[in-house]
């Protein structure tokens, strides 16, 4: 099975606090009912495309708790419960265990000083790359090689651009061989030996698109990475991202996904 194969998924609805979640323009601030919109959208999506939905109830204490991504990393394999790197988001890994016990029966978690968010993971078929950035630290990456090597994953620990907030906001897989990549990150030379296709002039924050089985689902704004990824010839699901997007997030935040092993 693929990696963009994925027959299971975890999200969080959001909070009415999410109108005070992290963000890099204090001015740009989102209603509740647009994220709340945008997400249930994105949850129609995932269902569209074939996933089975785990929808975890709202935690009003963590504004940030709908990008559920950043808690945890989740394979086949099993499952490993992350520290995230902000101050106000480190307790929400304990609000993702039990839903993570649900579902695996092998969950290993990062321990005391190593922080990670899986907005810095970038799964492909050969690697996870792991890119270190303000929310993932050194210590935190290496014990994260270390966790991703007991489930079989071999990890490559990379330098995210200063001006990425997360690795995986400039890039995403979009085939066995293919990186969607904003130029910033592209130039790095991080993804020799991929296929990379950049992002359009203007549209770098479409790098953080979603391929689920066959159809990609691609920020709303971004038409010409919509047209781009059809001529690969792979079905669009074009979202809207306005709101989310307000607190310097995207469409891979918001779901763990990943594949059952008796479904492969």
């Amino acid at each position: 099975m693929r990696v963009f194969e994925f027959t299971s998924a975890i999200v969080r609805e959001p909070g009415k606090s999410v109108v005070n979640g992290l963000k890099s323009d204090p001015k740009a601030v989102p209603t509740y009912e647009g994220v709340l919109a945008e997400h249930r959208a994105y949850v129609d999506a995932l269902a569209e495309a074939g996933v089975s939905v785990d929808i975890l109830k709202p935690l009003e204490g963590f504004p940030d708790s709908v990008f559920v991504e950043d808690t945890a990393l989740v394979f086949r394999e099993g499952a490993i419960l992350l520290r995230p790197g902000a101050p106000s988001r480190l307790s929400e890994r304990e609000e993702v265990r039990g839903a993570l016990a649900r579902h695996f029966a092998d969950v290993s978690e990062l321990g005391v000083g190593e922080y990670a968010d899986g907005g810095d993971v970038l799964v492909t078929p050969e690697t996870v790359f792991i890119g270190l950035s303000a929310r993932t630290n050194r210590l935190g990456a290496e014990a994260l090689v270390t966790r991703l090597a007991a489930l079989g994953r071999k990890a490559s620990i990379v330098q995210t651009p200063a001006s990425v907030l997360h690795f995986k906001s400039a890039c995403s897989l979009l085939s066995d061989d293919t990186i969607i990549a904003a130029p910033a990150l592209a130039a790095t030379g991080i993804f020799d030996g991929y296929r990379v296709l950049q992002t359009p002039p203007g549209e770098e924050a479409a790098a953080n698109l979603v391929r689920v089985n066959r159809r990609v689902l691609v920020g709303k704004a971004y038409p010409r990475m919509a047209e781009l990824i059809a001529k690969e010839g792979l079905e669009v699901r074009l979202l809207p991202v306005g709101e989310v997007a307000k607190l310097d997030a995207g469409l891979s935040c918001m779901s763990l996904r990943w594949a059952k092993k008796d479904e492969a």
